[in-house]
């Protein structure tokens, strides 16, 4: 996974989790604040891109607690997942000042809005 380019799930799993760690609700509620509702994790997906963060060696869990009667696991970055997290943010800044100029000079010539 270090090789390819994270999916937006796991970019954004990997930003709420650069706040603390968190349960897998957290991680949800979270990743829908980030992305201003854009993006909404269902269970499945969460703990599918979870999976492949911990194999990854991204993310690990930091502690279990039991809340009325239910496991909740408290999942948190690892120095890996932050180094990750910042070459990617810094490869999709990269892409955005890309379009912005390329915009900007399609609107100085004439071009689309």
């Amino acid at each position: 996974m270090a090789d390819l380019t994270l999916t937006e799930p796991a970019f954004l799993v990997l930003t709420a989790l650069a706040a603390g760690p968190q349960h897998g609700y957290g991680v949800i509620e979270d990743v829908s604040r980030i992305s201003e509702g854009d993006v909404r994790l269902h269970a499945g997906t969460l703990y599918a891109v979870l999976d492949r963060l911990r194999t990854g060696g991204m993310i690990e869990v930091d502690r279990e607690e039991i809340v009325q009667s239910r496991l909740r696991r408290y999942y948190r970055l690892t120095g890996a997942g932050a180094e990750r997290l910042t070459v990617e943010a810094q490869r999709l800044q990269r892409h955005a000042k890309a379009a912005d100029r390329r915009l900007r000079q399609l609107r100085a010539a004439g071009g689309a809005a």
